[in-house]
């Protein structure tokens, strides 16, 4: 089959690789009809390289039609119709009982110390085989495929296997009180989908901001208040522009949509370069020792958050000793809640909103679809934010 390979930094190929096969009685075999390109995958592409090895197959936000089904699958038959969350999870372990299907102890990397395994994202979550190919192996799939109707195009479903379920966590974990601000750093798909659902719940008010033009145009036609940091010359004058809009006080809650790749922070973006040109012997201790993020989405969060309010990540950090303000969570009295989405947790709340009228907008949510032999120049035209590209899905 054709996939979409790692093979250094900046440089993914399509190349020819076996097919997937049944391993074990809880696998099943898909045909991927539509997978998605995510603001994580960038990550691979430029920061996290030292954790990656040529030939991996990337992707983690798989749809498509069931080919195969291992013994222990019953719940699936071939012709089924499913979306694949990016996680592996069991569904029956403790952690999994208890809505956290990041921490799946059937499928954590312990050999590495994270939790569960993740498709197409490097050898901390596993190594499995990406979902930017032809065919894809889904282990545990007595529990973690999604099967969804015949008829609406993917675009309606295909962003519960990471977008939808991430935004929506974000939101939740962001406890926006009843007529409370939400403000949301960063409007890629992640960030633009938290500002739909937080409006949907009822949020009184929205407010985006990011400093891509396309972006910023899409959240303002969803009702989004959006500021633009190219407006102003410093985080602090940000800061207090939109305190003068809520009040003097701040936002209520704030979703950081950023992460490691947020702009600014140059000695950290000199040092996440310096480390991807290593070797990766060297290279994977320092990543994961020492800082390989720019944290400034996160400081303006804990500078924009109103006293007492939340904060919400959704952005992938990585560093494990990057200096953190204490003192300024501790005195701001701020709350702090993160983590990889647990899919499953949050898919039974979504399904009803992926009705005719589409609330969330998904069915034009993708600013571009592309061939598989097309995403290497995805990948570059994502990373630098050209032609509009928000949300890219790969159609095989």
């Amino acid at each position: 089959m054709k996939a979409v390979t790692w093979q250094g930094k900046r440089d993914v190929r399509v190349e020819t690789v076996p097919d997937p096969t049944i391993e074990e009685p809880t696998d099943a075999v898909i045909r991927i009809t539509s997978s998605g390109l995510c603001g994580s995958d960038l990550h691979l592409y430029e920061v996290l390289t030292p954790f990656m090895t040529p030939g991996d197959i990337l992707g983690h936000e798989p749809m498509g039609i069931v080919e195969e089904v291992g013994s222990e699958v019953t719940n699936l038959r071939p012709g089924d119709r499913v979306v694949v969350p990016f996680q592996i999870s069991c569904g029956s372990c403790w952690m999994c009982g208890q809505g956290l299907y990041t921490q799946c102890e059937t499928t954590q990397v312990t050999g590495e110390g994270m939790g569960a395994a993740l498709f197409g994202y490097t050898r901390l979550y596993g190594a499995v085989p990406g979902a930017q190919a032809e065919y894809l192996r889904v282990p545990q799939a007595h529990f973690g495929p999604i099967k969804v109707p015949e008829g609406p195009a993917d675009d309606r479903f295909v962003y519960l296997s990471d977008v939808l379920p991430t935004a929506w966590q974000a939101v939740e974990y962001a406890s926006v009180p009843q007529g409370g601000t939400l403000a949301v750093l960063g409007l890629g798909p992640i960030g633009d989908m938290a500002c739909r659902i937080a409006l949907h719940q009822g949020a009184e008010r929205v407010i985006g901001i990011d400093l891509v033009g396309d972006r910023l145009r899409r959240a303002r036609e969803r009702g989004v208040e959006t500021f633009d940091l190219r407006d102003f010359d410093s985080e602090k004058e940000l800061v207090a522009a939109i305190r003068d809009v809520t009040g003097g006080r701040g936002p209520d809650s704030v979703v950081d949509a950023v992460g490691t790749e947020a702009h600014g922070s140059a000695v950290a973006r000199l040092a996440q370069n310096a480390t991807a040109l290593l070797p990766n012997k060297i290279s994977g201790p320092l990543a994961e020792r020492f800082s390989i993020d720019r944290l400034a989405a996160l400081y303006t969060a804990i500078d924009l958050v109103r006293r007492g309010g939340t904060i919400s990540l959704s952005g992938v950090y990585g560093g494990m000793a990057d200096p953190m303000p204490m003192l300024t969570l501790f005195d701001k009295q701020i709350q702090l809640r993160m983590g990889q989405a647990n899919v499953r947790r949050w898919t039974d709340d979504i399904l009803p909103l992926l009705t005719d009228e589409d609330p969330l907008g998904v069915d034009d949510f993708a600013t571009h679809h592309v061939p598989l032999s097309a995403v290497p120049e995805a990948y570059d035209m994502f990373q630098k934010k050209r032609d509009g590209a928000v949300k890219v899905v790969i159609n095989p």
